[in-house]
C-alpha cells in the first residue's frame, strides 16, 4: 500500500512497548546506517495493535526522530496481529491486471472478515507446482480500521505514511538483505512485548505465517501477580536490578514458565506447517525481538524444535555512518531492530 512519491524512507516500528526508527542512506560505499533510535512508550498506549492514546504515541514518535536528528518525513510503518491475514492461495493462471479486477471475489473464500472492511493486496509467486494451469499467490488482507488508525497516527506526528507493510514481511526483508541462504526451510520468529510473529520460508518464499498474543510483557504480568508493583516497576525487576524485591530464583522460575509457553505455541505452529509439508524439515530458526536475548528460550527452543537457533543481526550488511551511534549499544539492541530495519530498506515505489 503506497501513499507517497519520494524514494527515501524512514523505518518506523511502532510496538506496544517501544518505538524503533532507522534511516538507511545510499553512499559511495553502498547502503549505510545513518540513524537509529528507540524510545519506550507509556504502558497501555498501544495494546495488541490497537492505538489507545494516539496523542501520546505521536508525541513519542516526534521526540524520537528529533533525538536522532532525523528530518525526513516519508516513513514506512508495519502492522500485524489478528487484524491482518496473510495467506498463500492457488488460483487459475491469469494476468496481474485481470487478478487486480477479480481479487475481491477470490479473497472472499479465504478472509474471515467482511470483504468491504479490509484493504487487499497480493503478489503473484509463479506457476503452481501441482498444476501448470494454476499459480501461487500471496494474499494480504488488513482491516481498514487498523490501517486508517496507523495512517492517522503517523499524520498526527507530522509525517507522511508512504508504505504500510506487514510485520512478518518486514522481518523477511531484513533477513534476506543481511544473510545469504540456500534453498532451505527457515522459521523467522519475532518475540515482541505482546505479540510473537512467525514466518516460515520454503525455498526463499513465505509459505506460512502466524501471530500469537505472547511476548515479553508476560514476564512483567507474572512479576506483578507475585509482588505488588506497577508494570514499569516490573520492567525494572525483570532485569534483576532489585534482588531484594524479587529473588533471582523467583525471577528464573517466572522466565522459565513464560519461555516454556512460547516454545509450546511455536511447536504447535511448526506442527501445522509439517502437516501441510510432511516431507520438509525446518533445521534453522532465526530469532528477533526482545525475547531473542533470553538464552534459556534459545536453548529450550533448539531442543523442542530439533533445529539450530540463532539470533538475527539486522545491521550485518550496513556500516555505521553516524559516529554518534554507539556500536556496542547497537550490538545489544540488534534483535529488537529487525522489523524497523526491514522497513527502512523499503523504497516508496516498492510493490
Amino acid at each position: 500500500m503506497v501513499f507517497g512519491k519520494k524514494d527515501h524512507l524512514i523505518g518506523l516500528d511502532i510496538g506496544s512497548r517501544s518505538i524503533k526508527t532507522a534511516e538507511i542512506v545510499e553512499t559511495k560505499r553502498g547502503r549505510t546506517l545513518k540513524n537509529f533510535g528507540i524510545v519506550d512508550i507509556a504502558h497501555g498506549a498501544i495494546e495488541e495493535g490497537t492505538i489507545n492514546d494516539p496523542e501520546i504515541v505521536a508525541e513519542s514518535i516526534q521526540q524520537l526522530l528529533k533525538s536522532c536528528g532525523i528530518k525526513e518525513n516519508n516513513v514506512a510503518v508495519s502492522i500485524g496481529g489478528y487484524s491482518v491475514i496473510v495467506k498463500k492461495i492457488i488460483i487459475q493462471t491469469m494476468a496481474e491486471e485481470q487478478l487486480q479486477e477479480t481479487i475481491h471475489f477470490e479473497a472472499e473464500q479465504y478472509i474471515p472478515f467482511d470483504i468491504s472492511d479490509v484493504n487487499l493486496d497480493f503478489q503473484i509467486l509463479g506457476e503452481s507446482e501441482s498444476n501448470p494451469n494454476q499459480m501461487d499467490v500471496v494474499l494480504v488482507a488488513a482491516k481498514k480500521e487498523m490501517v486508517d488508525d496507523y495512517i492517522n497516527l503517523v499524520n498526527l506526528a507530522g509525517l507522511n505514511p508512504c508504505i504500510i507493510d506487514v510485520e512478518a514481511f518486514a522481518l523477511q526483508n531484513c533477513f534476506e538483505t543481511n544473510y545469504d541462504f540456500q534453498k532451505e526451510n527457515i522459521a523467522l520468529i519475532d518475540i515482541g512485548a505482546s505479540k510473537t510473529s512467525l514466518n516460515i520460508l520454503k525455498d526463499a518464499v513465505s509459505v506460512f505465517m502466524r501471530d500469537v498474543s505472547l511476548g515479553c510483557g508476560q514476564i512483567n504480568q507474572k512479576i506483578m501477580s507475585l509482588i505488588e508493583c506497577t508494570f514499569e516497576e516490573a520492567e525494572e525487576l525483570k532485569y534483576g536490578n532489585k534482588p531484594d524485591r524479587l529473588s533471582p530464583d523467583d525471577l528464573k522460575g517466572i522466565v522459565s514458565s513464560v519461555v516454556s509457553d512460547w516454545c509450546t505455541e511455536i511447536r504447535r505452529a511448526l506442527d501445522f506447517f509439517y502437516s501441510t509439508y510432511p516431507e520438509d524439515k525446518i533445521k534453522r530458526i532465526v530469532l528477533s525481538g526482545g525475547g531473542a536475548n533470553i538464552a534459556e528460550f534459545r536453548d529450550l527452543l533448539a531442543t523442542e524444535a530439533s533445529a539450530e537457533v540463532e539470533t538475527m543481526n539486522p545491521f550485518l550488511s550496513f556500516p555505521i555512518e553516524n559516529k554518534k551511534i554507539d556500536e556496542e549499544y547497537i550490538k545489544q539492541i540488534a534483535p529488537q531492530a529487525a522489523i524497523c530495519m526491514g522497513l527502512a530498506i523499503r523504497k516508496v515505489d516498492d510493490k
